[in-house]
């Protein structure tokens, strides 16, 4: 989990840790659903961005993802792709829990693995439950 990528012209090593949430903290991702739509398109867009993902947890009122990406991909870009493609499947999927034109908030917590191992993080998001 700890070894360099490479691409033609960069060594890296850049995972990280978010969590975001859906609008007024509703508990829509209990739905087994919701969770599942949300794994698929989060899955798929790992395979399209050649992200890749190191652990999940989804839990009723957020969700913890752990990535490890490319560099030229800021954490802000790959929020605005993850959320904003998860956003629009489940509100296509549950109309209804689009509110105010959207399902998440605009907020997200980011961390970068740099103070911490990446497998404290794993861990950390592992035994949420």
């Amino acid at each position: 989990m700890n070894t360099y990528n490479s691409t033609r012209h960069a060594k890296f090593l850049l995972n990280y840790h978010f969590i975001w949430i859906p609008k007024y903290r509703k508990h829509i991702l209990d739905n087994p659903e919701i969770k599942q739509l949300t794994l698929d398109t989060i899955n798929e867009l790992a395979d399209t961005h050649n992200f890749e993902v190191l652990a999940t947890e989804i839990m009723p009122d957020h969700i913890h993802l752990f990535i490890s990406t490319l560099p030229k991909y800021s954490p802000s870009k790959l929020m605005n792709i993850i959320k904003g493609t998860t956003g629009r499947r489940i509100s296509k999927h549950f109309p209804k829990l689009n509110i105010k034109g959207s399902v998440w908030t605009r907020a997200y917590f980011v961390a970068t693995s740099g103070n911490v191992s990446s497998e404290t993080i794993q861990h950390y998001i592992e035994n949420q439950r």
